[in-house]
């Protein structure tokens, strides 16, 4: 919550003045009835409210005084809005090191889940494209509003070979450089597991990405310690994350960096990206609750405040 006009607000301090002015004058009045003992005995006669009646006209034309300044010092709040124009590519790894097991079941597997995840949190108005890749960019589809291409590009990946990961951002640019002149926003998500085998430098692409003002969020998935099979039947060989070299692409090109060692978490962060990056921030007025509030509280004021007189 904002406001456009702060310096209203200082009016709410006249609140408490006003109530601590009241409880005087009640105690002074308290005072002046105590020289009169007969006072309190025609007070009864007359059959006088009782002291909640009494305050409570004065205490909602106070509470309506607060909801009017409030009002007064017009508030916005900040909503997220759906994108219907955004162009976002996903760049996903399946090297042959995504078959490793230390995220259940195993990293392309939950790779996949968490990247339907994404594709199902967009707004259907956002147009998503995929740059799937090994040791080269071998699954390109450009951004569209069919979303279900993607999935299927998702479902037929299959572990194998190295890391172009420089390339596959580079293919994903090429996707997104004929909007670079519109006004539409543009976004690479990138999920990899392992460290540059194959292709351009990673950072260079990251570079080129910043020149087109298209940030990289980048996914470094897995754990230290990690091994996948080694076809040859020797030891287990290495399937080390490098999230190093990730997080300086998204800070070069302007995206977030994330790291996830379980499935849970990936799920989380895609799920996040989804509709972080199908929505915008809008600030949008919220003059109308306070005005509503304080003027129902004025009418109940005065109502009850006509209500005694009748009575009376």
């Amino acid at each position: 919550m904002s406001f456009v006009t702060p310096i209203a607000l200082v009016g709410l301090l006249a609140i408490p003045a006003l109530i601590l002015l009241s409880i005087a004058r009640d105690r002074q009045r308290d005072r002046y009835a105590m020289r009169f003992p007969a006072a309190g005995t025609l007070a009864r006669a007359a059959g006088s409210d009782d002291a909640y009646v009494r305050w409570l006209p004065s205490a909602l034309a106070l509470a309506a005084a607060a909801a009017l300044i409030v009002a007064a010092a017009h508030p916005q709040r900040t909503v997220r809005v759906p994108l219907q124009e955004a162009s976002i590519v996903l760049v996903t790894d399946h090297s042959g090191s995504m078959a490793a097991t230390d995220v259940e079941p195993d990293r392309l597997t939950a790779a996949k889940n968490a990247a339907e995840s994404f594709v199902n949190a967009l707004p259907g108005g956002v147009r998503l494209g995929i740059v799937a890749y090994s040791a080269v960019p071998d699954d390109v589809q450009p951004p569209s509003t069919d979303h279900d291409q993607t999935k299927q590009a998702i479902e037929r990946q299959i572990a194998s070979g190295g890391t172009a990961t420089g390339d596959a951002v580079d293919s994903a640019l090429g996707l997104l450089r004929p909007r670079k002149s519109s006004r539409t926003p543009a976004a690479i998500v990138l999920l990899s597991d392992g460290a540059t085998t194959a292709g351009g430098d990673p950072i260079d692409a990251a570079n080129r990405a910043k020149q087109l003002k298209v940030p990289v969020y980048t996914v470094a998935l897995g754990t230290q310690d990690a091994t996948v099979p080694d076809p040859r039947g020797g030891p287990g060989l290495p399937a080390i994350p490098d999230p190093e070299t990730l997080r300086r692409m998204s800070e070069l090109s302007g995206g977030r960096a994330f790291t996830a060692q379980d499935a849970g978490r990936l799920g989380a962060i895609y799920k996040a990206l989804g509709s972080q990056l199908g929505s915008k921030a809008e600030t949008r007025d919220a003059i109308g609750l306070p005005i509503a509030v304080g003027l129902v509280l004025l009418l109940a004021a005065g109502g009850l405040v006509l209500r005694r007189r009748v009575v009376a």
